[in-house]
Parts: C-alpha cells; sequence; structure tokens
C-alpha cells in the first residue's frame, strides 16, 4: 500500500526533543559522553521536511524536554531518570535556557510545547493547540524512540490524532532498540521515511 499523507496544510511535523542539551557536544547529555551517530544526523536529515512542509503551509512543531527548577534552583529530576542520567544539573534542560532550546538547525518553530516526562501530551497544551490550529495529521520524528517518540504516538492514537512515524527520522540509543520500537508503533501509526514525506510535499 502507498504511504498517505493528508493535506500539508492541516499537518504538523512534531519533532521531539532535537534540543542542544540532548544533541550539542556541549550540552547536558555530550558532556555526560551520552551519543549516538544516528541521533546526530537527525536535525540535518528533517531539516529539508520542515522547509517544504512550511513552504506548503504546514506547522512545525517542537517539543522541548524541560527539568523544572525546583527548592534552590536544584532541577525536579523524576528518580528513574536521575538513576539513569546521574551526570543531570543544575541548569540543565532549564527553561528558557540554551540547552532546552530545539537546535538551529530546526529552527524557526511554529509551535513549542515544553514537556516534563516522555509523552508530549502528558500535561502539556498540545492537543489544544493542535485542535484550535485545524491539524488533522502529525508527521512524528524525533528522540529517543523509545520513549518520547513512542509515548507521543501512542498517546495521539488514544487522542483519535492519526500519526506518521518517521522510521529514519527518528534515533535511539541504540539501533536495535530503535527498530523493535518502530515495529511495535506499526499496529497504532504509519511507518514512513523521511524521503517519502519530501516527495508527497515537493509534488
Amino acid at each position: 500500500m502507498a504511504t498517505a499523507f493528508a493535506d500539508p496544510a492541516n499537518t504538523a511535523l512534531l519533532i521531539v526533543d532535537l534540543q542542544n542539551d540532548f544533541l550539542h557536544p556541549k550540552g547536558a547529555y555530550g558532556r555526560g559522553g551520552q551519543s549516538s551517530p544516528e541521533i546526530a544526523a537527525l536535525p540535518d536529515r528533517l531539516a529539508p521536511l520542515t522547509a517544504a512542509l512550511r513552504k506548503k503551509g504546514g506547522v512545525i512543531a517542537a517539543t522541548q524536554f524541560t527539568l523544572v527548577p525546583g527548592r534552590g534552583g536544584e532541577p525536579i529530576i523524576s528518580p528513574h531518570l536521575k538513576a539513569i542520567r546521574p551526570f543531570l544539573a543544575k541548569g540543565d534542560f532549564q527553561p528558557g535556557g540554551w540547552g532546552q532550546a530545539v537546535v538551529d538547525e530546526l529552527q524557526p518553530i511554529d509551535v513549542l510545547i515544553e514537556k516534563v516526562a516522555y509523552s508530549a501530551f502528558y500535561m502539556t497544551r498540545l492537543e489544544w493547540v493542535l485542535r484550535k490550529i485545524g491539524i488533522e495529521h502529525l508527521i512524528v520524528g524525533g528522540i529517543v524512540t523509545n520513549g518520547g517518540v513512542a509515548s507521543t504516538v501512542r498517546d495521539a492514537h488514544v487522542r483519535d490524532i492519526p500519526v506518521t512515524v518517521l522510521a529514519d527520522g527518528c534515533a535511539a540509543f541504540s539501533p536495535q532498540v530503535h527498530d523493535v520500537s518502530i515495529e511495535a508503533l506499526r499496529p497504532v501509526a504509519q511507518i514512513a521515511t523521511v524521503s517519502e514525506a519530501l516527495a508527497a510535499f515537493q509534488s
């Protein structure tokens, strides 16, 4: 079956967590020695699609994983995250900070959504904004496939928002984990490539 895309004017590309603190060598994860070539390649791969969709009247949205400052400015970090990412520190993913910002290669962003957990729908205004601006189809890329991407896609599915996941527009810290996660999303989302989406919006 051919890959189907909705009217681009009613479509949003949702870029999940492609932020400086995740990707830049001087960001939190870079300082912590957490990186992968698959993740590093995503901004340049997705940039042409953002331009093509914007030209067709579509919307570019992005999530910003955020560590909200608590007492004394120390970030509020969930126990499970602190256990697996002990290098996270004060100032990382801080609201309004350089590290929280989406990487330059994907700017400008039309809709920014701060989030504090995996899903972009959890305790955010995302669903409200999408419905108010007439979005009928989400295309999702970003990181990590088994975390923020998968949780967001499943939450969109239960809200009856059609989703296309870009198999090569997402990545995880392990290619094997990425591949398994993409397969697990097939029952709830259409799976496509960046080139297929580009072809649809450049035609």
